[in-house]
């Protein structure tokens, strides 16, 4: 891996950033300049083979198959072709998913112990919240959130700028505190699942709507509103445009952006 220049710039690749699959709809998968996935949603398998043997991390968020689908087809990929494994960071609780749902002879392979538990083809390595790893020279670290299951959002920082992306979450008050903590925030990329009127599923399934979404986005400090842009992502399929002009009308005082998969961010 090539050391990172203090100078340069951090690029978030957007992989996949819906709620649900069709034609053109992808999982949530996003790339971290050409080296780090931060979950294995299905927009992972539009990369080409090139492409995947340059991964040699993954972040996750949560265990749900929507954020961790194509990992084991990843792994089954790049693992003959290189000398070392892919290293994927998750919480202990979304290790313990992978270990005894996917990686288990019955779904997949155990690809954590083949071809050989000397030298595997997939690492899986416990993180906890609040904690910073450098890959690369990238800094990224944890931050928390609330979902129907342990769950992860993540801060990328280049020394310049931060993105934030929050995974799966609902309104969860030490999530915008810690946002409120990183003075260079540039990017919140943040999910809006469901309608306003879907109140009772967005509290089961753990989701933001977007009357929770703006009671998080008042709390921001004036200084990081200022500068920041919204990103919207994981938003139902179908109700995608709805879901946007909820936002707008909550009154934030900022400009909401839709995501499309495809589109490139540096900082």
């Amino acid at each position: 891996m090539q050391a990172r220049k203090a100078t340069d710039l951090m690029r978030v690749t957007i992989l996949g950033c819906t709620g649900g699959v069709a034609a053109e709809l992808r999982t949530t998968c996003l790339m971290l300049d050409e080296d780090v996935l931060v979950d294995a949603g299905t927009g992972a398998g539009d990369l080409t083979v090139e492409q995947m043997l340059r991964i040699d991390t993954v972040f996750l968020t949560h265990a749900h198959l929507d954020h961790v689908a194509l990992l084991p087809m990843l792994a089954d990929m790049i693992g003959p072709r290189r000398t070392f494994p892919l290293r994927v960071h998750a919480l202990p609780e979304t290790i313990a998913v992978l270990r005894q749902h996917v990686f288990n002879f019955r779904l997949w392979p155990d690809y954590t112990i083949l071809p050989s538990p000397q030298r595997p083809y997939i690492v899986l390595e416990p993180i906890t919240v609040g904690q910073t790893l450098e890959r690369g020279g990238k800094r990224i670290t944890t931050l928390p959130v609330r979902h129907a299951v342990p769950a992860v959002a993540y801060r990328f920082d280049s020394g310049g700028a931060s993105f934030v992306f929050s995974g799966d979450t609902t309104y969860h008050e030490p999530f915008w505190d810690a946002l409120n903590a990183i003075a260079n925030l540039r990017y919140l990329m943040i999910e809006a699942t469901f309608l306003d009127d879907n109140t009772a599923a967005a509290t089961a399934a753990g989701h933001m709507r977007p009357e929770l979404l703006a009671r998080g986005l008042r709390r921001l400090d004036e200084r990081l509103r200022g500068r920041m842009r919204l990103l919207i992502t994981h938003m139902e399929p179908g109700n995608e445009e709805t879901i946007m002009a909820q936002i707008q009308a909550t009154g934030i005082g900022l400009e909401p952006e839709r995501l499309h998969r495809g589109q490139v961010f540096e900082f």
